[in-house]
């Protein structure tokens, strides 16, 4: 038998996390069992003990990539400043984008994120922070809010930025990503004015 490769090891890998996520988003995570995702994915349960010593380490990494792929929008949208762009416009073109690439991670972000465990969830409290301020600092960098109102007005902007794409999905690309960028502008502007 010839040797697998490991391209081909890593993209049964992606394809097995692939199947395990779109497991959590048809039955909700709480009702899937280590041995009825093993059996979904292709292995033995104690194959996937092996990747993953948990549900909730396979959850927490799905969700933690989406964190770290939300983070990287934002170099997009420091990367069309430097071009004399809107970074807003950029950014909303990117989590349309992302949302297109990855629905059942932001859905998985949404509804589940509460089955993880307190550090699992503090951490990604962490990254998430992290991304909503380095957003509103990009897009708004002379807002003068301070405090809880600025860490509650980044977070409506992510909020808005990540749910979106998902309402407007029936729409062709082009309007959706205007109604974004004018419901975006339009609130900013009065929010921030």
């Amino acid at each position: 038998m010839p040797p697998v490769n490991a391209a081909m090891r890593c993209a049964n890998f992606e394809e097995r996390r692939d199947r395990a996520m779109a497991l959590f988003a048809e039955k909700g995570f709480g009702q899937v069992s280590m041995r009825e995702l093993a059996a979904h994915v292709g292995l033995t349960a104690g194959s996937l003990y092996h990747h993953f010593p948990s549900k909730q380490d396979l959850l927490y990494d799905l969700i933690e990539e989406l964190f770290e792929e939300l983070q990287a929008t934002l170099d997009q949208g420091r990367r069309a400043m430097a071009r004399g762009a809107s970074a807003l416009s950029c950014l909303i073109a990117a989590h349309w984008q992302l949302h297109a690439e990855r629905p059942l991670q932001f859905r998985l972000a949404e509804r589940d994120f509460c089955c993880l465990s307190e550090a699992q969830q503090a951490h990604l409290g962490l990254l998430r922070a992290r991304y909503e301020a380095g957003l509103l600092r990009l897009i708004a960098p002379q807002a003068k809010l301070q405090g809880e109102a600025w860490v509650a007005t980044a977070h409506v902007v992510a909020t808005l930025l990540n749910q979106l794409p998902g309402l407007f999905r029936a729409l062709p690309e082009e309007q959706g990503v205007g109604l974004m960028e004018s419901m975006l502008v339009g609130g900013l502007e009065r929010t921030l004015g």
